[in-house]
């Protein structure tokens, strides 16, 4: 494996990494920033109303985007498997 092939499959799995993470981030930060703007509205200063919503929402976001992670990460390990199966020929 020259550096090229290297390279090639550390952007492949950064971009996986990124596509997968992606959406799990945008629904904390918006589901953060919901709860942030409601606290600053109501001066309601209480630590636990931040985390309990944002820990549900985020688990649930998983269950539904699960297949669509699984899909991705597949994809990069067929990639992986064929770059294997070519460097050993």
């Amino acid at each position: 494996m020259n550096a090229e092939q290297a390279l090639e499959v550390a952007h492949e799995a950064i971009f996986t990494l990124l596509v997968v993470s992606t959406p799990i981030m945008v629904v904390g930060l918006a589901v953060g920033l919901t709860i942030a703007v409601f606290q600053a509205l109501t001066q309601i200063q209480e630590v636990t109303l931040t985390f309990v919503p944002k820990i549900i929402v985020v688990f649930i976001s998983l269950i539904i985007l699960l297949p669509f992670m699984l899909d991705q990460m597949e994809q990069l390990m067929l990639l992986l498997t064929d770059k294997i199966v070519v460097l050993g020929q």
